[in-house]
């Protein structure tokens, strides 16, 4: 493995001689066998595959994904439709129109992160881009915990973005409610297991065929959401009813309490929290993008500016042309609500097909990066059956196994939804935290390295310059008030209804706890004596000799 993989911190920009498990990082062909993509002399390829060699990799994906097709992976993550339509009740509920405000403080802090992952992506171009930046960065152990909090975020999230269907279909066409009539105690939720399942098979199927079915679909889908959005926008923005000083009516929430509307403003930021994430998908596939280490960069910016500037107009316009801003069906029926009252039932449903469709390739989006994920992993063998997670099939030329895994966990998740709502609402709160903690346990070690003068981004690419410390210090910051943010044991969060449980309140310090230090106890005893490049995805430590293997090998 490379130097940061091995526990000793060295300087990026001075690779300095072979580590055991990597290749020898000077080599032209960055240490891949004769013919592999490595030994092309484009530059681009040969740079951003010299990177592999220094994390102890060969090349093994695909490059066969464009500017559009990251951009639109990372812009599908986000999924502007998916998220607003989702939460914009929570966020009039608790925060009334003045919400609103959230939506560009989310977007300025999690700018500050993108930033620095954009230099992160035009140095480090590889695959499960969290857990190999925080090895880098922090060391293996660090590297190890980031890369364990985001795939356990991962399968949950997958599994709530598909209770989002339960959402819109039904809304749709009474046909959608397949178990019930949607008015008994569990209708809607066993509904939303038939629905979800439906959904998770399908991105099961899509990723294990291949990255480029993936890329299609979801490229498909990105384009018809953002054309969506905008038409959207601009019907809504054809009927407000009230000028913009809506938003700045609190509807006289957090009166009485210690912080005043603070409290009920931080408490409905929430909704622009659980949306304005997953940017680091676009570099997530960095070893399947051709040139990553400079469309990557692009596309993250790309991805969030662009979720930034369609989600708050969608979000202000709507408030603006709703029917009533005190009406019950709003903080009910959210957004939904406001576009079939707003633009008739032909034109509202329309735009709720395209919903449908981008939940579809947000699903899509968030199962493929769980994939590059488990693989980026299982190839340093740090999960159990690593060798067979790690397997690249050599039709398909994409990991088959992490898709069904992974989706198998997603759907038994969503079973626990059917009689027990409370603890998957816990559960799917606490999973946007872990994605928060794990981005931070990126943010932080870079920050380290920053303050000891170790950090050099990429010649010629992506680079903040003096405004590097600045930036960072900002991330780390808004990473973690964020974050404590999230957890804060508000009964409207994590015990919404039903009886009052201490355990349901304290659920994001108790399932965090469980699953960070638990996971990272089995690490401890158990993978971290295995943790090496395994034998057929390490690259060579002599290129002149094929048969040579870079560093430790595993069965």
């Amino acid at each position: 493995m490379s130097a940061a993989g091995s526990g000793s911190p060295a300087e990026p920009d001075r690779p300095g001689p072979a580590r055991p498990g990597s290749a020898r990082p000077g080599s032209s062909r960055s240490g891949a066998r004769p013919g592999t993509r490595a030994a092309r002399t484009d530059t681009g390829t040969a740079h951003d595959d010299e990177s592999l060699a220094e994390f102890g990799y060969r090349p093994e994906l695909k490059r066969t994904l464009g500017n559009f097709h990251t951009f639109a992976a990372g812009i599908s993550y986000i999924s502007i439709l998916t998220g607003t339509f989702q939460l914009f009740y929570f966020g009039v509920n608790h925060g009334g129109p003045a919400y609103w405000w959230s939506w560009p403080m989310v977007f300025l802090g999690q700018l500050m992160v993108a930033l620095c992952f954009c230099e992160l992506a035009a140095r480090y171009p590889v695959a499960g881009s969290i857990y190999n930046w925080a090895k880098r960065l922090g060391g293996p152990h660090v590297g190890w915990l980031g890369g364990w909090m985001m795939l356990t975020a991962t399968m949950v999230s997958l599994s709530a973005v598909a209770l989002a269907y339960q959402v819109t279909l039904p809304q749709i066409s009474s046909w959608f409610q397949f178990i019930g009539n949607g008015t008994g105690r569990t209708d809607a939720a066993a509904n939303a297991v038939v629905l979800g399942t439906a959904l998770v098979t399908f991105t099961t199927l899509v990723n294990a065929f291949g990255v480029k079915l993936m890329a299609r679909i979801n490229s498909a889908g990105v384009t018809i959401e953002l054309i969506a959005a905008i038409v959207l926008i601009i019907l809504l923005a054809a009927h407000t009813t009230r000028g913009p000083s809506a938003l700045l009516d609190t509807h006289g929430l957090g009166s009485g309490q210690p912080f005043g509307y603070l409290g009920a403003f931080l408490t409905a930021s929430l909704a622009s929290a659980y949306v304005m994430y997953g940017f680091d998908t676009a570099s997530s596939l960095g070893e399947e993008c051709k040139d990553p280490g400079r469309n990557a960069p692009r596309a993250i910016l790309r991805a969030l500016i662009a979720s930034f500037l369609i989600g708050g107009l969608i979000l202000l316009f709507a408030l603006l042309a709703a029917p009533d801003l005190h009406s019950k069906r709003l903080t009910v029926d959210g957004l939904q609500y406001v576009v079939l009252v707003t633009l008739g039932s032909t034109m509202g449903q329309l735009v709720l097909w395209c919903v449908v469709i981008a939940i579809t390739v947000c699903e899509l989006a968030v199962h493929t990066a769980g994939i590059r994920l488990a693989f980026a992993m299982a190839r340093d063998n740090n999960l159990p059956a690593a060798s067979l997670l790690a397997k690249v099939s050599p039709r398909f030329r994409t990991p088959v196994l992490p898709a069904v895994i992974i989706g198998l966990v997603a759907i038994g998740i969503l079973v626990l939804n059917v009689n027990q709502p409370q603890i998957f609402s816990v559960l799917t709160s606490i999973a946007i935290i872990m994605i928060y903690l794990a981005y931070l346990l990126v943010t932080l070690p870079m920050l380290v390295k920053r303050l000891r003068g170790t950090w050099t981004p990429a010649k010629g690419k992506f680079s903040l310059g003096k405004f590097g410390l600045p930036v960072n210090i900002l991330a780390v910051l808004w990473g973690a008030g964020m974050s404590l943010n999230l957890a804060w044991p508000r009964a409207v969060v994590y015990n919404a209804t039903g009886p009052q449980h201490w355990y349901l309140r304290w659920g994001a310090f108790l399932f965090i706890g469980i699953v960070g230090l638990g996971g990272f106890t089995y690490y401890w005893f158990v993978q971290r004596k295995r943790t090496g490049v395994l034998a057929g995805h390490a690259a060579l430590a002599d290129p002149a000799d094929p048969t040579a293997p870079a560093g430790p090998t595993f069965p």
